[in-house]
């Protein structure tokens, strides 16, 4: 694992024309369920904040809560994209490891033991450089995925790099709030892999 919070997806060879357009629809429910367990995992990572800074530790459970509110979220982008069209499990394990057998895989390794308090205590500063980077793949991720769809409606196909466009954009989401929710040190790759 090259970075602390990673995603594998096995590609579909085709997926129904219709899907990238519309899809999301399908995953609304799935979108609210996600937003409420970001919400969940934000005050999580606040209260793991006071956590390390006064032991140099994260709790194991609020890890790993972090963790399944991570990973339910990017499953739910990459269903929404309209990148796979097995619907996503409403499923809330609370490990690092990914036990699902959905084909968008989720898999952390959370720093637990002998966090740096310093970038700990000034991580909301120090995520601003790669949030910003982080919108500009997004920004591009979402053009790729606008001409992507148009492409899947014609061809029922999606173009492989503008499919690794919507991935880049989708992974450094999962890396950049992986960062800022504490999970680890590790500052997120400032790159477009």
């Amino acid at each position: 694992m090259d970075y602390p919070a990673r995603l594998d997806v096995t590609p579909m060879d085709r997926i129904a024309r219709w899907r990238p357009l519309f899809q999301w629809i399908l995953a609304i429910p799935h979108l609210i369920v996600s937003q409420l367990l970001m919400y969940l995992a934000q005050i999580v990572a606040f209260i793991s904040w006071f956590a390390i800074l006064f032991t140099g530790r994260m709790p194991a459970g609020m890890a790993n809560l972090i963790c399944m509110c991570q990973r339910y979220t990017t499953r739910t982008q990459t269903y929404a994209a309209g990148l796979l069209d097995a619907y996503p499990p409403f499923e809330f394990e609370t490990t690092p490891a990914d036990q699902g057998a959905y084909p968008a895989r989720v898999e952390f390794a959370p720093a637990l033991e002998g966090r740096n308090r310093l970038t700990v205590g000034l991580r909301f500063l120090w995520v601003i450089p790669a949030l910003i980077v982080m919108v500009i793949i997004g920004i591009i991720g979402f053009v790729c995925w606008l001409i992507g769809a148009i492409a899947v409606l014609f061809t029922g196909t999606w173009p492989a790099g503008l499919r690794e466009w919507v991935l880049k954009a989708i992974r450094a989401n999962l890396r950049v709030y992986s960062y800022m929710y504490l999970l680890t040190d590790e500052y997120p790759p400032l790159n477009f892999d």
